[in-house]
Order: C-alpha cells, then structure tokens, then sequence
C-alpha cells in the first residue's frame, strides 16, 4: 500500500502561535504535513521526502542578534518554500535581501491586491482582506523576485522568485480571518509543489491498520484505555487490525466525570466487543495524592501510579510485547517532545516518562492526528457518537480540576457541579458544536455567603467553556448570560459546599484551556 507521507509538506517552525495551524490547514486540503524544528536535523525534516516547505511567522527579528537563521540545506534542496511573515522575511534576508523595522506596525485585517500572473493567487478575487501580525517589513527584494501584492503599509504584502518556486506572504494565510487563505495554500500544494490528495481518513485507516500489524507481527497488544475519544479511536483501530489479540485496560483512579467509569465497561466490553480488564484503583490513587497540591506534582505521580497499577496488571498476562497509547500531535507538542530548543507547556503522562523496566514496545497509531483528525477517524471507524463528541478530559482527569488538596469529598462535588454545567450545555444544544470544551473547577478558596438567611463560608467553583479549531490556541465561550444564571443557582442549590460560581473568560494564549 502506498505511504501517505512521502510527497507532503514540511512546516519548519520559528516560534509562532499559528504554526501548528498551517500543518491542519494543510492537511485539510488532503495532503500529509508536519511540524519541524527550525533547529532540527536535515535527516529528520526530510525524512518523508516532502515536496515543499513552509517557513512560519515568529516573534523575532531577522537582524536582530541570536534571531533563527535559515537552514542552508532548505535552498540546497531546490524544493518550493512558500515564507509566512517572519518566514517570508527570513528567506529574503537569507537570499540578500534587506529587512528593516516598519515604520508602522500591522496587527489586525487588512486590504492587499494582487496582480497575475502568479500561480500563488491564480483564481483568487484582485481584492482580499487578510490578517497581518507584523512590526518588520522588506526594503529590498533579493535577486530574482518581485511584488505579487501589496497593501497600504506593506508594498510588499506577497513576493515570489517564480523560477525558482519561492514566495513569501507578510500576512497569515492559515487563520480564518484571511479570506482566500485556504486558495492560497492550495495553490502552493497543488501547482507549485504539485503535491497529490492522498490524506484522508479513509486512506489513513487503511495505512494505520497495515502499520499496526506489520509492528505487531503476530504479537499480543495491551491499550491503556481512559474511555476518552483518543484511546477509544487507537482501541478501534488496533482491534480491527488485530482483533482478538489487542487487551484493554482501564484503570479507574477515581477522578473521572459523573457515571463515566461505569459507561467505559459497558461500551467497550459489551458494545465493542473488545477484552477489557476494568481494575479499581481509586483507594490507591487517594491515598497516594493526600496533602499534594502542586499541579505538576499531581500530573507526574498520577502518571507514575496509572503506569504502576497498569503494570501489576499486565504481569498477570503473559505473552504480551506491545502497549498501545492514545498519544496525539498536541501531547507530543506540548510536551516538548521532539525538540531541544522547545519548551514544555505541561507533561502529558502518555508521552515520554515510561520507565525503563517497562517491558513493552510502544504503538501510538494516532501520534501524527490532531483532535478534529481523530474524531473523523472515530466515525469512519463506526465508533458512537457519545465517545467520538466526548469532550477533551485531561488524563489525570478531576484531580487537575480539583485545585489543591484531593478528597474524595471534594472530587464528588466537583463531579456533581460539573454535571450541572455540562447537562445544561446539552440540553440547550451547546455541548456539541457549540462549545469545544467545558467543565467546572473547584477554587481551594473559601468565600462568605448567605443561604437561608444564615452566613455561609464555603468553596468557589469555576465554570470554564471555550472555543478552538486545533485546540493550541482558544478563546472563551460568549454563553447567553441566562443559561449562566440557571447553572450557577443550580449548583449553588444543589451541590452543598458551594456558595459562589464564577466564569472565566481568558483565551489562550496567555492561558491554558486547563486551570492546571
């Protein structure tokens, strides 16, 4: 079968926050991409032979010192290379051309137009409204280039050596607000790297399911399966590879959502069909987390004991090699897993971090998805609708949510005011679709009130909702204000130990979708 890598594009990363979303816009157009290292090896960019490249935006300054450079082996290859903002800067300055400070910055949309001939705009209306995100402009093309689109404060809003396949763009494609971005990237992939559709969910079940039982090889396999959309989809797709030799293990830690242990067993053992070996954890979670409040502390020693606890339960069997994760693109992203220069955002507990008597090969069929691909794999997959919609749920579940020190008293009132909020965003048809991600997060802070005329000093809960495509940047959900009305005096009413509701409304960046 034919590898769907091969023949995609490399997306070479300068730092900036839309990076991850040039390699999902790319992919969206049927055509394998992923993200590299600005400081990453040539072996490892080129390693599935892409047709082209893609220069991100960045923070920085191409004349500044320490800035990233260009890697030479880029032109040497005489591939296309298409700059976005910093990008587009960094080739110019790198073929001989001159970058200086624009005298007025551009942040926010704009008016370019373009003249043709040019393959990068072929199609495209004369007048487009993009968005801009720069302080730096070019003063001096490079030899062989020429303006392809300007606007007021950038005369040179598009740039392109046309013998040689280069262009830049000074605005961002990849983001919605730029109208005619997705034509844009389209015209790069198809008639100037003359890549071919071949990213499909379609195709990537076919390919998944011939990698996972060439690794395989007739062995057995052991999933840690969470219930939650990413391990439900790797469960899927093992067990129509392998079928009675994958065995799922579910470790309930005692800190999942209201009713959701109870429906992993009876999904995946009773409708999927599937060997699954449900272990009851939650004593042994509780004790081990008494008196810890620092969240990464929390993070690591859940994942330590999830892997303890996994691991007395795989001695049991015999005769198993692999274990099988559902690690995604973002865990690997936000762990900082395949860069020195990068920085951890937070650990995931399924990326990295097994230790090193853990007897089993690693097989992560979904490491290469973002969540949108997932979920679109899931239903080709025939998976139900409530796994493939259920909301994101970080691994160390309700302990993340549950700030400061855990008991289960605490973790049974959390559960129950997150119900509230998450029926209620159901039932009024914003659960799905409406929201991407919502839950409720119990503050270890105390506030007074008054409830039947007496005084009352109990804890704040926070109710969190946002909004993304990719889940690397989001912003807060504008819910109607009576529908924050009716959760919070439902919870108030209804979940003793909470006396105040509060909504947060930061994006992210500068937050995280997460409280922890």
């Amino acid at each position: 079968m034919e590898n769907l890598k091969p023949g995609g594009i490399a997306v070479i990363d300068f730092g900036s926050q839309y990076t991850q979303l040039i390699a999902r816009r790319i992919r969206e157009l049927g055509v394998y991409s992923e993200v590299y290292p600005h400081d990453g090896a040539a072996e490892h960019i080129n390693q599935h032979q892409p047709a082209g490249y893609v220069l991100s935006g960045g923070p920085s300054s191409v004349y500044e010192s320490g800035a990233p450079r260009l890697p030479q082996f880029l032109l040497e290859s005489e591939r296309p290379i298409l700059g976005i903002c910093y990008g587009m800067q960094l080739l110019t300055a790198a073929l001989g051309g001159v970058v200086a400070a624009a005298r007025e910055k551009e942040y926010g949309p704009a008016a370019i137009s373009h003249q043709p001939p040019s393959p990068l705009f072929d199609g495209l209306d004369p007048e487009l409204q993009v968005w801009m995100s720069h302080g730096d402009r070019i003063e001096a093309l490079p030899a062989g280039f020429r303006a392809l689109a300007q606007s007021d404060n950038s005369p040179l809003a598009a740039i392109g050596d046309l013998a040689r396949d280069y262009y830049g763009l000074q605005f961002h494609p990849e983001v919605r607000h730029s109208a005619g971005g997705r034509a844009i990237l389209s015209n790069f992939l198809f008639k100037i790297c003359r890549c071919q559709p071949r990213w499909s969910a379609a195709a990537f079940i076919d390919d998944a399911v011939r990698r996972i039982r060439e690794q395989a090889d007739g062995e057995r396999v052991l999933l840690a399966l969470s219930g939650g959309v990413d391990s439900a989809v790797a469960g899927a797709l093992i067990h129509r590879a392998i079928g009675e030799r994958l065995t799922c293990i579910f470790v309930d830690h005692g800190m999942l959502r209201m009713g959701e242990a109870e429906a992993v067993v009876r999904v995946f053992r009773q409708e999927q069909g599937m060997k699954l070996i449900a272990v009851n954890a939650v004593e042994h979670f509780l004790t081990a987390l008494k008196g810890i409040t620092e969240p990464e502390a929390k993070r690591k020693l859940i994942g330590a004991l999830f892997i303890e606890r996994f691991n007395e339960e795989a001695q049991k069997l015999r005769g198993i090699r692999f274990l099988a994760q559902g690690t995604i693109y973002p865990d690997v992203i936000e762990s900082a897993a395949d860069s020195a220069a990068a920085k951890t955002i937070k650990s995931h507990h399924n990326v990295g971090g097994l230790p090193q008597d853990l007897q089993f090969e690693l097989i992560e069929p979904l490491r290469d998805l973002f969540k949108d691909e997932v979920r679109k794999i899931g239903e080709a997959l025939g998976l139900p609708q409530s796994i493939i919609w259920r909301q994101p749920f970080p691994g160390p579940g309700l302990a993340i949510r549950c700030l400061g020190e855990l008991t289960w008293e605490r973790l049974e009132k959390l559960r129950a005011a997150d119900a509230i909020f998450t029926g209620e965003l159901a039932a009024s048809g914003l659960l799905r679709g409406g929201t991407a991600q919502s839950f409720a997060v119990l503050l270890p802070v105390k506030s007074v009130g008054v409830m039947g005329d007496n005084r009352s000093y109990e804890e704040v809960l926070a109710l969190r909702s946002v909004t993304t495509d990719d889940f690397m940047t989001a912003d807060w959900s504008r819910l109607p204000y009576d529908l924050l009305a009716r959760v919070s005096a439902r919870i108030v009413n209804e979940v003793p130990g909470i006396n105040r509701v509060a909504y947060d409304i930061t994006s992210k960046p500068p937050g995280t979708i997460e409280w922890e």
